[in-house]
């Protein structure tokens, strides 16, 4: 039986924290023995015990270069490793590692040290060719929906993610602490007309304020369409993506950080995502698909890979490249009453390859190339 080390730091819960959950579980049913090498505080771990298993909670990449074995191991890393850190694990063991954000305006030189590298879309696997690395797994490992992550109740929370890097987060962090989140505690729930909505962290890489800035004084012009926002970031991110969706005054709310997304899909009409060319998958726009929710991306990669159009939502055209004109036809649309897809009936075969049992079996092909690394 093949053991793989699985590493993921991250101390907050991302996609690729969503991603490495489920993965893991793919693993264990395609018959690997996994060890999870987690960060303690993130919740999202808690309670992935199991026959196979094991779960070792590491702070940082010193405390993971202690818990490894001595003895040559196979690791797989799903969060970034530091590159000296990198070269004494890729020393010792056979090293392979997944990219989850497409190169765009990255340096590669980060990954050249893994043995082979795995990423989840088709887009992601040109770019990364591109950009001179052939140890590429030459199929996806597409992602899966993972609702059940939490059954909490979806109350009012702060949008904000402290960083402890930066003295502005921190101060923010401390003022939040004394003086509360106005509203905290305050439960969702649907407002009258179309109601978008935000599931994200809140990410440079999701390019929320240069998309809205597009695209709210069009939603603004439009008084039966909510934005509801489900998701936290840094302050700076926090503070620029509300600048952007000014023109929809109190039609714009934030809600924080919600575990129990699969209380949040059904209520909304359509997910939006945001801009294509950071994004490597798009496993919120997979989750809504999963749970009923059409959605509304732009036409470009990775999301003509995620969304079959006008079966599991609408994809419109770059709004950068046409002032959100597109985007406006759709939506007129929708408001005089074009039919809401339902994805789990529309896009039924296009949502197969990203079901569990379609996981497992890449799962498989994972393992078998693992086992193959000298």
């Amino acid at each position: 039986m093949i053991h793989i080390h699985h590493v993921n730091l991250q101390p907050i819960i991302g996609g690729g924290e969503i991603y490495t959950r489920a993965l893991t579980r793919a693993l264990l049913d395609a018959g690997a023995h996994v060890t999870l090498y987690v960060h303690p505080a993130v919740r999202l771990w808690d309670g992935m015990e199991g026959p196979g298993l094991n779960r070792i909670q590491v702070e940082n990449e010193e405390q993971l270069l202690r818990q490894l074995p001595a003895e040559r191991a196979i690791v797989l890393a799903q969060s970034t490793l530091s590159a000296p850190n990198l070269e004494r694990i890729a020393a010792r063991h056979r090293i392979a590692g997944f990219a989850h954000l497409p190169m765009q305006q990255r340096s590669a030189e980060g990954l050249r040290l893994y043995r082979l590298i795995f990423t989840v879309s088709r887009y992601c696997i040109e770019l990364l060719k591109r950009a001179g690395l052939r140890q590429v797994y030459p199929e996806p490992i597409y992602g899966t929906a993972d609702v059940a992550r939490g059954n909490e109740p979806v109350l009012l929370r702060s949008p904000y993610v402290v960083d402890r890097r930066k003295f502005r987060d921190v101060l923010l962090g401390h003022l939040e602490t004394l003086l509360g989140t106005k509203g905290a505690g305050t439960a969702f729930s649907k407002g009258p007309g179309l109601t978008l909505g935000l599931v994200s962290l809140i990410a440079p890489i999701k390019q929320f304020p240069a998309l809205f800035s597009i695209l709210a004084p069009l939603l603004a012009r439009r008084p039966a369409v909510r934005l509801e926002i489900f998701g936290n970031g840094g302050y700076a991110q926090v503070r620029d993506l509300r600048r952007a969706l000014a023109p929809l005054g109190g039609r714009a709310r934030f809600w924080g950080y919600q575990s129990n997304v699969g209380a949040i899909y059904p209520q909304l009409d359509y997910l939006m995502t945001g801009l294509p060319e950071k994004e490597a998958l798009g496993l919120n726009a997979l989750e809504a698909q999963f749970c009923g929710t059409p959605v509304l991306a732009p036409d470009a990669p990775p999301f003509t890979e995620t969304l079959a159009d006008g079966a599991s939502g609408f994809l419109y055209r770059d709004p950068r490249q046409d002032g959100g004109r597109h985007f406006e036809e759709i939506l007129d649309a929708i408001l005089a009453g074009r039919p809401r897809p339902d994805p789990r009936v529309a896009a039924k075969n296009h949502l197969e390859k990203f079901t569990h049992a379609a996981l497992v079996e890449r799962a498989r092909g994972m393992i078998e190339a693992l086992s193959d690394l000298e």
